[in-house]
């Protein structure tokens, strides 16, 4: 598995690059998100470990510029704790966000769990409710015929709600199925992830009719 690390303070880099490289990864490093764009697109890496803070692009423009066309895992590695912003790094499509100073045990079992969950997602048939159209295999989700544009998380959350149409689900529920048990996320990611998908395939986004809130329950995907 190829990790590719972008961060502008190198004694972080290198000691990710120690740590993953004894776990058996092969590493790359980055220290701007220009470098880290060109050594994307040259190596291919299974999973991104992201800095915010990067001189002249930030990580949000990295994440950005990756998620208009591919699915790699991105964890967000900050010194930024903020809710903002860790709520705006899982919108942009992170999947996960960990703050500066970290536990290197606790990061590599992250990236452990986002691999194994990228690995194990099976490839299931098309789904369609009404004038959605969601293909797991292409990852590819059209509404009235109009492409959506969705970040992974997203997209998966958006499957499963539509695969079990009229069901309920808690947010607890939709943290283990779609974010897994291993997840370091709260129930607020749901929520954030519900309201972003309200307003792409909702007609008005704050009376919703396909994505609706069961009062004390959760939410269940009606059509």
């Amino acid at each position: 598995m190829t990790l590719l690390i972008v961060d502008d303070e190198p004694a972080i880099s290198e000691t990710l690059e120690a740590k993953f490289r004894r776990e058996g990864y092969t590493t790359f490093t980055a220290e701007s998100a220009e470098d880290g764009m060109r050594l994307f697109k040259r190596v291919k890496p299974d999973l991104v470990i992201l800095d915010i803070m990067l001189p002249n692009r930030s990580g949000f423009d990295f994440c950005r510029a990756v998620r208009k066309d591919n699915q790699t895992p991105i964890i967000f590695v900050s010194a930024r704790a903020d809710e903002e912003d860790r709520v705006r790094g899982l919108e942009m499509g992170a999947d996960d966000y960990v703050v500066k100073p970290f536990n290197m045990a606790e990061l590599a079992a992250r990236v452990k769990a986002i691999l194994r969950r990228a690995q194990s997602e099976p490839a299931s048939e098309v789904i369609e409710r009404g004038g959605l159209i969601i293909d797991p295999r292409t990852h590819e989700a059209t509404l009235e015929g109009k492409p959506m544009t969705l970040s992974p998380k997203e997209f998966a959350l958006l499957l499963f709600l539509a695969k079990n149409s009229g069901q309920v689900f808690t947010r607890e529920a939709l943290l283990d199925r779609v974010w897994g048990k291993d997840a370091y996320v709260t129930s607020r990611t749901v929520d954030v992830h519900i309201r972003w998908l309200r307003t792409r395939i909702e007609p008005d986004p704050n009376l919703p009719e396909k994505i609706v809130t069961v009062r004390g329950v959760g939410y269940k995907y009606v059509g």
